[in-house]
């Protein structure tokens, strides 16, 4: 198995595990990982996932050029456009693979290409102080195709993301957190702490809520204001109408923690 599957209560740790390839992904590796994906999104009693790398050198260096590399270079130009119009892109979540609970990517050491394309189709990043992130797909020939064309500007600025798409270049941890790729820096002994600290406090809110909140920003992003609030709205009713809805304000009224139950 290349990828580890643990249970923190309602924390789901996903680990990469290929640290030998500085965690590349190769076919095996990509079918467990969605098939992880696919556990998390259908297992209720979990409500937030952690991607994380296995070792201290790399969260994950993108495809293994050895297999998957020469792989793609073997179809046919309608063969690739097929594939990525019908099956789920690179680590599963970067298309085509629709998970609706929140994604923390736990970054340490290398984060490139489809590394980096995985962690930017999380949901939250943060990483160590040892993490270096790059699209380093042009020095190649070739430019980043699992979303980093499209996720990166989203993130951080057209100009930005052009910056590091064009040059290929590679950024430390402490720029991609001035630039808000990533959300915070700490140190590599403590990102497992951290990261589970920060799903915890997720996974502690009422999981309707926090799936419709994630919905309503990433759908609303494509929208004009107006839209992006009539939007809004209508995610929100169903929510309101929950029994999480009506347990949260009495929990406050009695000074008590509240029991949500996803419903």
């Amino acid at each position: 198995m290349t990828i580890r599957f643990e249970r923190e209560g309602a924390v789901a740790i996903l680990t990469l595990d290929r640290p030998e390839v500085r965690n590349a992904l190769d076919f095996e590796t990509s079918a467990e990982l969605i098939a992880a994906w696919q556990t998390f999104r259908d297992d209720s009693a979990l409500r937030v996932a952690i991607l994380t790398g296995a070792g201290d050198r790399a969260f994950c260096a993108g495809a293994d050029l050895r297999g998957v590399g020469e792989f793609y270079r073997s179809l046919t130009s309608s063969e690739r456009l097929r594939r990525a119009e019908q099956e789920p892109g690179l680590g599963g979540i970067t298309r085509n693979l629709s998970v609706d609970k929140p994604i923390i990517a736990a970054v340490n050491g290398h984060c490139l290409a489809g590394g980096l394309e995985i962690a930017l189709a999380c949901d939250l990043r943060i990483a160590s102080e040892n993490a270096t992130f790059g699209l380093p797909e042009v020095t190649r020939g070739i430019i980043p195709g699992a979303g980093g064309t499209q996720r990166l500007p989203r993130l951080i600025g057209p100009e930005r993301a052009l910056d590091l798409i064009l040059t290929g270049r590679r950024i430390d941890a402490r720029e991609a957190e001035r630039i808000g790729l990533i959300g915070r820096v700490v140190s590599f002994d403590s990102l497992r702490e951290e990261a589970i600290a920060l799903a915890s406090q997720i996974a502690e809110n009422g999981p309707l809520a926090v799936c419709a909140a994630k919905d309503a920003v990433w759908r609303g992003l494509d929208l004009t204001l107006a839209a992006g609030l009539r939007l809004e709205q209508l995610v929100a009713e169903p929510v309101r109408q929950s029994e999480d809805a009506q347990e949260g304000p009495r929990a406050f009224l009695e000074k008590r923690k509240p029991e949500f139950k996803g419903r």
